[in-house]
């Protein structure tokens, strides 16, 4: 009734009001028809665009219309696993670095050079794995790694076969060989025996000159709870072992404590990892092993730097281990793993500078390097974000500018009736990008005046908005595109000022007691 043209004489106001009539009448046309209905709560607009729709029966129901549309979906989901080759990788660079803390400098006081620690590569170990996805059910993985420590080294390739046989399991088939060891043939098969159990059988020959060596590993595995995990595992064969352990994962919190005999190694171990709800995804760790190697004790964290980057570090301490501290960083799916060796005694220099040494280092680039950094992307990605949406926010614009325009009139009928009722009136009202904080005084406030727009939603007293972002509202748009918006009202309630601010996608109900503006205040 708004934007009916015959509700407005001026001729600037009509030929604004024809065209935003035309687009209330196309949206009535798509949601008062079932089928463009169903297409546009699964798809949105850019659905009702898409081509195909013609071949989709009239008399299909809004559910037949959904299952379509999922039938699709999956169609495009094999298609997309066709070209993914998921890639995974890890490289690991060990350093000695036992020269720091660890020097004879009597033994070297003549020897060139000998004035400066001699920190070296000692070993290094890549490993590389695609996967090549051949139907739904079947999926080729190929893999190999390298080695080397201390001036010699080797590697291997295999290649496994993967079949999910049903929705409750899968079984793996693997061939291998390397330089240093011979063929190598596996299977692996998973199984869920209930909705609650599940168990992992993995049967390896491993061919040599010596032989053919067998082994055996089986896991079973239980929910205990809803947070709860047990494992039972037996391991036959090379290192023969038994092992139970028990995890419990949370949304804070992370607890492992796990029990193994075997030969040569039995030892028990404690680990605990509190997660921070923060943005970075902060966490830290200790752990307790002791067992007929000795006894290690580890402490650390990790924090995410990045979109797809997290950092972490870890003090190892260990009798006769010595003290290393190895140093980690997941990218995407590659993996990049740095210990360092800093010296085979317990010596309180070593474990004070491999605490303090990477929290300093940290917290230099972190400022310096990486916040910088990340603001400087999220500057390029606003602006691209910007420069892709000019056009489509500039009809926005001038949509809500046409809309306040042809809302004058009603809006004045509704001011008129509110004070009369001493009801609710708004006197002002903005939309935007705020800056309150100090630490952001030098950022541009970009708000829009919606007192109008807000004023014309005003019923009986009541202004109601759901949880949607408020840049849809009839009058609006979006002024600071990809930016964090806020809806500030300040309104006359009975003659009485009041005051609020809402999130964008946040629900808002006024009037409201808790937004009165207090006199003495």
């Amino acid at each position: 009734m708004l934007y009916h043209p015959d509700k407005h004489r001026d001729p600037e106001l009509k030929t604004q009001a024809e065209r935003l009539f035309n687009l209330v009448h196309q949206a009535y046309e798509v949601l008062s028809d079932p089928q463009t209905r169903a297409i546009y709560d699964i798809y949105g607009r850019r659905g009702l665009e898409m081509e195909g729709w013609e071949v989709v029966e009239r008399k299909r129901t809004p559910a037949e219309i959904r299952e379509e549309f999922e039938r699709l979906q999956r169609e495009r989901e094999e298609r997309r696993l066709q070209q993914r080759t998921n890639p995974k990788g890890t490289i690991s660079v060990g350093i000695d670095a036992t020269d720091l803390f660890d020097r004879y400098d009597e033994e070297y006081e003549d020897v060139p050079g000998s004035s400066f620690p001699q920190i070296e590569i000692n070993k290094m170990h890549i490993s590389q794995s695609i996967e090549a996805p051949l139907t739904a059910t079947d999926t080729a993985i190929l893999s190999g790694n390298l080695s080397t420590q201390n001036g010699n080294g080797g590697g291997s390739i295999n290649f496994a076969l993967r079949r999910v046989t049903s929705a409750k399991g899968w079984g793996e088939m693997e061939f291998g060989a390397g330089d240093l060891q011979g063929p190598l043939f596996g299977l692996k098969i998973f199984r869920n025996l209930t909705p609650r159990c599940f168990i992992t059988t993995n049967c390896a020959l491993q061919f040599s000159s010596r032989g053919i060596r067998p082994g055996l590993t089986t896991v079973l595995a239980r929910n205990l709870d809803k947070n709860t995990m047990g494992y039972l595992q037996w391991r036959w064969g090379i290192q023969s072992a038994m092992n139970t352990s028990i995890v419990r994962d949370t949304k804070t919190s992370h607890f492992t404590v796990a029990l193994q005999l075997g030969v040569p190694h039995s030892f028990m171990m404690v680990s605990y990892q509190h997660k921070f709800q923060d943005e970075d995804q902060t966490r830290v760790k200790g752990s307790l092993k002791a067992g007929f190697f000795g006894t290690i004790v580890e402490y650390g964290a990790e924090r995410k730097i990045s979109r797809h980057s997290i950092l972490g570090a870890t003090v190892s301490v260990g009798v006769p281990q010595g003290v290393s501290l190895k140093i980690k960083l997941n990218r995407a799916s590659q993996t990049y793993f740095f210990p360092v060796h800093l010296t085979d005694q317990l010596l309180p220099s070593a474990v004070f500078y491999a605490t303090v040494g990477p929290l300093v280092i940290y917290f230099a680039m972190h400022r310096l390097i990486i916040k910088p950094y990340l603001r400087a992307q999220k500057e390029r990605e606003l602006e691209k974000q910007r420069e892709s949406t000019a056009s489509d926010i500039l009809q926005k614009k001038q949509e809500a500018e046409a809309a306040v325009r042809l809302m004058q009139e009603s809006v004045r009928r509704i001011i008129e009736a509110e004070e009369a009722r001493m009801g609710l009136i708004v006197v002002n009202a903005w939309y935007g990008k705020f800056v309150n904080d100090n630490s952001r005084k030098n950022e541009k406030v970009k708000v829009i005046d919606v007192t109008v727009p807000l004023q014309c939603l005003v019923k009986d007293s009541k202004l109601i908005l759901t949880e949607a972002s408020k840049a849809g509202l009839p009058g609006f748009y979006d002024p600071c595109v990809g930016e964090e918006k806020n809806l500030k009202v300040l309104y006359q309630f009975r003659g009485v000022l009041h005051q609020v601010m809402s999130a964008d996608n946040e629900a808002l109900r006024i009037p409201k007691q808790s937004h009165r503006i207090d006199a003495d205040g």
